[in-house]
């Protein structure tokens, strides 16, 4: 049953990321099994989405809360947590786009852990001097974050060290000083 439940949950991901209207019929169809199968185990699309935005925060709190233990320099955290959540942030990049329409409220409700956490690094990265201090950590941890998934989205070549780079750029890390961060981690 959970076998059914995980391969519902990994198929929704691929046919929601080439197309974020498909319905639950798509998705049954995708995973090779009947409908009623998808709604036994989601009983509602918004269910789907709400348990796909789980998964992914649970990977991406995981990984920023290790990151975070090390006590390394915020800006190199930074840069150890986005190579280590870009597979995840590529896998459930539909959630950005998701987030923008009609179940934006409950998809922004459940990635407050996450969002804390990376507020906390920012911050972290703001008392340090590391991160520039024109904006609240916040919202600041939010833009930077987001250019992480917008380039996720657009699946480039080597997007994990362009979401990487722009996303410290973003936290007013000189460019230079970000180049380096990469390329020590690399």
């Amino acid at each position: 049953m959970n076998e059914t439940r995980d391969r519902i949950l990994d198929v929704a991901l691929d046919v929601l990321g080439e197309n974020p209207d498909a319905g639950m019929g798509d998705i049954a169809t995708a995973a090779a099994v009947v409908r009623r199968t998808v709604y036994g185990h989601f009983p509602s699309r918004l269910d789907l989405i709400r348990t796909l935005t789980e998964r992914a925060v649970a990977e991406m709190t995981a990984v920023l809360t290790d990151v975070n233990a090390t006590g390394a320099e915020a800006d190199a955290a930074w840069v150890e947590f986005i190579a280590r959540v870009w597979p995840v942030a590529h896998r459930y990049r539909v959630l950005l786009a998701l987030r923008r329409g009609e179940y934006g409220e409950a998809i922004h409700g459940l990635l407050g852990p996450v969002d804390a956490l990376l507020a906390d690094l920012v911050e972290r990265g703001q008392d340090g001097d590391a991160f520039a201090k024109h904006l609240p950590a916040g919202v600041l941890s939010q833009v930077a974050y987001g250019v992480v998934f917008a380039i996720a989205d657009n699946d480039l070549p080597n997007g994990a060290r362009a979401a990487t780079i722009t996303s410290l750029l973003m936290l007013g890390v000189p460019e230079t000083r970000a180049t380096a961060l990469v390329d020590e981690r690399h």
